[in-house]
């Protein structure tokens, strides 16, 4: 990202500001890691990112369509080159038949476009938060080699 001279901004659900920690672990994660928002409820999603209320009554939180709504929100109000989102299930409650525990939706938003991509991690929630992060940010590095954002 430095070399692009890109900014990246998080949107998060699921993993509650992890993904956002873990960048800035990393030394001069200052030169491409603009913001990072935590959106835990609906009416976060709603106020920050501008998601539809009616996508979430439709899809609800967890879904494809929320991830590329928050991703694409993300970056719309950042004004960053790349928006990634994540949603999800962390458990161990709130899953059921057609969305278990472990579901997580990801996204990423560039100019050109947007990708959503679902998961279904298994383990306890630390494991499942660990989980998601860990595909998001490969998520970004992948996107970032295939794509000239």
């Amino acid at each position: 990202m430095i070399e692009k001279s890109l900014k990246l901004s998080v949107a998060e659900s699921c993993t509650g500001g992890l993904i956002a920690s873990r960048i800035t672990d990393i030394a001069g994660s200052s030169e491409y890691f603009d913001a990072g928002m935590v959106t835990y409820s609906n009416a976060a999603k709603i106020r920050f990112l501008g998601v539809p209320e009616e996508l979430l009554i439709r899809h609800g939180a967890v879904s494809r369509e929320t991830a590329e709504s928050m991703a694409q929100g993300v970056r719309r109000a950042t004004g960053s080159h790349v928006g990634l989102s994540v949603t999800g299930i962390a458990g161990p409650g709130g899953g059921s038949d057609l969305k278990p525990v472990g579901t997580v939706f990801i996204g990423i938003s560039w100019e050109e476009g947007v990708l959503v991509k679902g998961f279904l991690f298994k383990g306890d929630r630390k494991e499942i938060r660990q989980q998601a992060s860990d595909a998001a940010l490969q998520m970004v590095i992948d996107h970032l080699e295939v794509e000239s954002v």
